[in-house]
This record gives structure tokens, C-alpha cells and sequence, in this order.
């Protein structure tokens, strides 16, 4: 049969560079560039969901031989998305995706209003970007998680894509191998004595704190533990516990809705001062002395003895020690409670090393509150579920957990300084504050901003970046900032969402 020479092609030419997987050709890659060329197609691929979270990927020797190309090709392509966290190596299992499609969000020209000297209106938090305003409700996060964004930088937010999830699935296999019907009861409401046991084998390796596993209550994270303390403290007759500020909304809330008042103590370089807090007469205080939160100081060696001159007199000190494993370029900080343990309660969880879907924590009290924390527990849930506790037990104590931290320490670190670079880029005029440690960064804006940071933090919800304004965390005067996080996010996702802010600051201006 006689074809015309236009439709005429050599098929043995394209049948050793292309292929079904999404269409590829490597003819549409540049020259020198087939691991770029095929990195992004990849990435696209999982941004519009062609590649849903859970596909899996062609193994690199089958994609290597349809494509015609080297198999180092493919390997690093796939290696980049690993690094990014969009795949995720499964062994026999193959390379999955592990990151969901990102919905489009328009962008709407927005222009950040100029400063207002009264309060911000806005309106009911399900207006969309109106729920930055200057006195949020506690629903506020709930409705900020839900907002649709194609980036996220809110802090607190760990790399969820990191999840150990073979090493979960191993643990947990071996567990339910040795479970007897008897372990599927209650319970001990304290938590799995196996989980206690590892709380306290890694306080000790890691935060320097000796404990006994009849202290260690396991909670559903730490904001049961602040929701325990508040029940308990109100039967002690402790209706005040102040506060760091700037310092944490959502602990500060917690706290709130069981007490009468959360009095605020100014945060400077070297941490809380005491002085201030001697003179709120607060009988208790909150703090995160390890890496406070937001500012990332941390409580200084003189200001913390000062601290323990006060708990010494009867203060309590609550102890939110939130994120210290995670460091980068300074020493451990001894936890506060391995030093006064009769004065500090402590409070510690996964939500930050693991997910915070897992809801465990522990907590530490001093003797004389542990019968009243025991109650508020048993009148909330009669325990956490046994199951995922001696799971991760068995992670704590096979030595897998450390191994965990270790990877989040390089991925976080090559994120956060992506963000240290993209601010550097496009927000030259802006202080960069807590980058030794954490999963966030504070930024402080310079004072003649010519906006608030809620109405900043608005602006970037309607371009598609969820952030935090920094006065969202503090109640005395303080400089318009924003509260970024990096861990959860690659970094370019991390560099285009400050482009985003660096856009608006200009336009604000």
C-alpha cells in the first residue's frame, strides 16, 4: 500500500525514545537536559493528578529501555522527586506517590489594603481570606487547614511525606504477631506500660530527663496535656497561668477555656523575663524554653536560673518542649523539667517527629497534681488506643525513630534554607529570626509597613500561600511579622510562595 511522504515516519527512530507513561518523549527534551526534562514532567504530572497519590511509578529499568535513555537518568529524576517529597521509595513495593494533586487556586489581581489605625473587621472565619483577623476564634485553625492553597507555609506542620511508613508497617506486623486477646482490652488508662517504658528510655537519651514509667501519662498530643492541666489546675485552685508573648494562640486558647486569665510575659533575646512574670503574680507559667515559640530564642543560662529562683518560691512551670529534637547548627538544650521536677510539668508528643494524626504525647507532672491529672483523664477517653502505642514503642526502642530524626534533620535543613534564600531574594527588608532549630522561621517586617500583617497574611491566602501573622501570637506591641513554616513543603514550593509575599510587600508599598 503506497503512503505519501507526509505521513510517511521512522518508526524505528521513535519507538526506543518514547513511551504510554504519560505520553513521554524524550524528542520533546532539550539537549543535555533528559533529567530536568523528565523531573518536570513528573512533577506536573503529580500537580494535575495524572499521577495520584499512591500510583505507582515505572521501574527505572523498564522506563529507561521504552524511553531509550541510560537508566541514571530515570534513577535521578526519581531521586529529585524523593528529595522533594512527592515519591517515596517502597522497596519491593516500588517508587510511590506520596504527594496529593495541587488544585489550581486563581490569582486574582490583590492589592494589600493600606494600615487601618482601629481594629480589623473582618467577617464569620467561612468568608475565605477574611479569617485573619486581629482577635481569631478558636475554630480559626480548623478553618485555615481547610482553605484551599497551592502552597503551604503555616508552621507546626511537619514533612507528612517522611512518614516512616515500612518501618510503621514492620512494627506493627511484629506486634500484632505477639498480641495476646487479653492486650485488646482497656487497658491501663496511664498508657501501654511498654510506651511508657520507651517515653522514658528516650527522655533520657534525648532530653536528659530521668523519670519513672509510673509518671508518664500518654495523651492525645499536647493539647490534651494543656486541656488536663487546665482541669487540674482549676481543682488545685490555680485560676491564672501566664503566657510568653509573643507566644503560641492555639496553646494560649487551650488554656483560656479552662482558666480565668493567661497574663502575658514579654519574650526578649535571652527568652521570657522573669521579672515581668514575678510581676503578674501568675502562680504558673507556660512556656517552650528549648526553642520558644515563635521567636525561636532560647531561654538563656542566666534567665534560666533566674526561672528556677522563681519555680524554687512555688511557681509551676509548664513546660511545652514541642519540637527540641529538631536542631541544626547548635548544641541540645537541657529540658527544664531534668532540673526542678517538682516544679515543672511536662509535656512532649510525636506530632512533630511523626504526624500529628497519630494524637500521642505524654505527659510528666510533679506528685503532688498526678492524682488530679489522672481524673481529667479518666473523664475524657478512660486512655489513648492501645495499638498504635506499642507500635510506636517498638519504633522508640528498635532504635527506628532516631534513624527517622536523622533524615528530617537534612530534608529540613536543605528546606529551611531554601526559605532563609528565598527571603533573602525577594523579602531583603525583613528579619529572619529562630533558623537554628524548629520547623519555622519568624520573620519581623520592617515598622513602616504600610500594612498589617493580617492583612498580609489575607493578601497571600488570595494568591494561594497560607502563612501566619505574627500577631496572631502576641497581645503587648510588637513589630508586623509572619510565622512561616518549611518542613512540609520542597523547595520550590518554599521559594515560590515567599516570591508570592515579596510581591505583595512591593505592592504594599
Amino acid at each position: 500500500m503506497n503512503r505519501s511522504k507526509g505521513a510517511a515516519f521512522d518508526r524505528s527512530k521513535t519507538s526506543d525514545r518514547s513511551t504510554d507513561f504519560l505520553q513521554l518523549d524524550t524528542a520533546d527534551a532539550p539537549p543535555g537536559g533528559l533529567t530536568d526534562w523528565l523531573a518536570r514532567r513528573l512533577r506536573e504530572a503529580v500537580a494535575d493528578g495524572r499521577l495520584p497519590a499512591g500510583s505507582r511509578l515505572p521501574a527505572t529499568r523498564v522506563l529507561a529501555a521504552d524511553l531509550g535513555v541510560s537508566r541514571g537518568v530515570v534513577t535521578d529524576a526519581y531521586r529529585r522527586l524523593a528529595e522533594e517529597g512527592q515519591v517515596a521509595g517502597r522497596g519491593r513495593g516500588g517508587t510511590v506517590v506520596v504527594a496529593a494533586a495541587l488544585r489550581p487556586v486563581p490569582e486574582p489581581p490583590v492589592t494589600v489594603p493600606p494600615r487601618r489605625s482601629g481594629p480589623t473587621h473582618s467577617g464569620p472565619v467561612s468568608s475565605g481570606p477574611a479569617l485573619f483577623r486581629d482577635d481569631p476564634d478558636p475554630e480559626v485553625f480548623e478553618a485555615l487547614r481547610a482553605a484551599p492553597a497551592r502552597i503551604d507555609l503555616t508552621p507546626g506542620v511537619p514533612d507528612l511525606a517522611a512518614f516512616p511508613r515500612a518501618a510503621w508497617l514492620r512494627a506493627e506486623r511484629a506486634v500484632l504477631d505477639g498480641l495476646s486477646a487479653q492486650d485488646l482490652g482497656y487497658g491501663d488508662l496511664r498508657g501501654t506500660p511498654a510506651l511508657r517504658r520507651a517515653v522514658v528510655h528516650w527522655l533520657a537519651r534525648n532530653r536528659g530527663i530521668r523519670a519513672d514509667p509510673d509518671e508518664v501519662l500518654i495523651v492525645a498530643g499536647t493539647a490534651q496535656a494543656l486541656t488536663l492541666l487546665g482541669r487540674a489546675f482549676e481543682r488545685a485552685g490555680i485560676t491564672e497561668v501566664a503566657v510568653e508573648d509573643p507566644g503560641s494562640l492555639g496553646a494560649r486558647q487551650h488554656l483560656a477555656h479552662w482558666l480565668a486569665a493567661t497574663p502575658p510575659v514579654p519574650v526578649d533575646a535571652d527568652g521570657i523575663r522573669v521579672d515581668a512574670l514575678r510581676a503578674t503574680g501568675a502562680p504558673a507559667v507556660l512556656l517552650t524554653p528549648a526553642h520558644q515559640f515563635p521567636t525561636g530564642v532560647v531561654l538563656g543560662g542566666e534567665r534560666r536560673r533566674e526561672l528556677l529562683r522563681w519555680a524554687a518560691d512555688g511557681g509551676l512551670v509548664i513546660e511545652d518542649d514541642y519540637d527540641a529534637e529538631h536542631r541544626y547548627d547548635r548544641p541540645p538544650v537541657p529540658a527544664l523539667r531534668a532540673v526542678l521536677p517538682e516544679q515543672v510539668c511536662y509535656a512532649g508528643s510525636v506530632s512533630k517527629l511523626l504526624a500529628p494524626a497519630l494524637r500521642t504525647g505524654w505527659l510528666l507532672v510533679p506528685p503532688r497534681l498526678h492524682a488530679a491529672v489522672l481524673d481529667a483523664k479518666r473523664f475524657a477517653d478512660l486512655g489513648n488506643p492501645a495499638l498504635p502505642q506499642l507500635v510506636l514503642a517498638r519504633l522508640m526502642e528498635s532504635g527506628e525513630l532516631e534513624r527517622h530524626l536523622r533524615l528530617l534533620r537534612r530534608r529540613h535543613r536543605r528546606r529551611r534554607d531554601a526559605m532563609i534564600e528565598a527571603i533573602r531574594t525577594h523579602l531583603p527588608g525583613a528579619t529572619v529570626h529562630g533558623a537554628a532549630a524548629g520547623l519555622h522561621l519568624m520573620l519581623t517586617l520592617p515598622p513602616d509597613l504600610p500594612c498589617a500583617d493580617t492583612e498580609l497574611a489575607t493578601a497571600a491566602l488570595a494568591r494561594g500561600v497560607k502563612v501566619h501573622p505574627l500577631s496572631w501570637h502576641a497581645r503587648l506591641p510588637y513589630p508586623p511579622g509572619l510565622v512561616l513554616g518549611y518542613a512540609a513543603g520542597a523547595p520550590g514550593e518554599i521559594a515560590e510562595g515567599i516570591a508570592v509575599l515579596g510581591r505583595l510587600v512591593r505592592e504594599s508599598g
